[in-house]
């Protein structure tokens, strides 16, 4: 089960072990709970500082920062350690929450009116995309992993080069966070691969149930799935953000 994102994927699986009773085992409606619980925080908490951002602007930026490096750190220890899920799942969702209130105060302040519809295609993406998955339109073959992984892999090769070289002060692939064609088109394509990558966490779920992974699975799945719908989310804003800019 070859999945893109670094947080579900096959070892998760083979890490585990396999003797667990029936009351203990993963279930497609139990992770669906999960992942609507993660969701409620990570709005209650994005909220809470999109709000600040109107009376207190000056706590905006340390919140935004707290979420990020909290993120990751809360990230990090979610996927090294499965069964801490149930835990840090919800932190990571809370810290997360910071952060993308922040950015979306701050992108709605450079370009007013962008964030309700970034949230709007966020969720029709994430809808259509399951339906599209349910029905079998979209089927998670071995062949549509790999070219979903490979691809995934180069955006976020292409993201670290882009921040290495800004650390120098090199510009060279600039023209990817531009307005231009070239960073409509780029931006564009991240959504697409975003969006694909829900298909390989819908798979992981429905894997994971059918294996009789452990419960604290549930929140583990969740987690990942929630990665990738605050990745979408971030990505659907820049693309808005940069056909908004090239209209000017």
């Amino acid at each position: 089960m070859r999945t893109a994102n670094p947080a579900l994927n096959e070892n998760t699986f083979t890490r585990l072990e396999r003797t667990y009773a029936d009351s203990d085992v993963m279930s497609i409606q139990g992770t669906v709970n999960k992942i609507g619980m993660l969701l409620v925080l990570t709005i209650a908490s994005a909220t809470w500082t999109w709000t600040l951002a109107g009376s207190e602007s000056e706590l905006v930026f340390p919140l935004l920062t707290v979420g990020i490096i909290g993120g990751v750190i809360f990230g990090l220890a979610t996927g090294f350690k499965p069964t801490w899920a149930p835990v840090t799942a919800p932190i990571y969702c809370l810290l997360k929450g910071l952060f993308l209130g922040g950015i979306s105060a701050i992108f709605e302040a450079w370009r007013p009116g962008i964030v309700f519809p970034a949230v709007c295609l966020t969720f029709g993406t994430l809808a259509c995309m399951l339906i599209a998955y349910r029905t079998g339109l979209i089927k998670a073959t071995e062949n549509f992993k790999l070219g979903v992984a490979a691809a995934t892999g180069g955006i976020f090769l292409v993201y670290l080069v882009t921040f290495l070289l800004g650390l120098f002060g090199i510009g060279q692939l600039d023209f990817i966070h531009g307005s231009g064609l070239l960073g409509i088109g780029f931006s564009l394509f991240v959504v697409v691969i975003a969006a694909l990558n829900l298909v390989l966490d819908f798979d992981f779920i429905e894997n994971g149930a059918a294996r009789g992974a452990p419960k604290f699975m549930e929140w583990y799945a969740a987690f990942g799935l929630m990665v990738t719908l605050i990745w979408l989310y971030i990505e659907i804003l820049r693309l808005l953000a940069k056909l908004a800019a090239n209209r000017d």
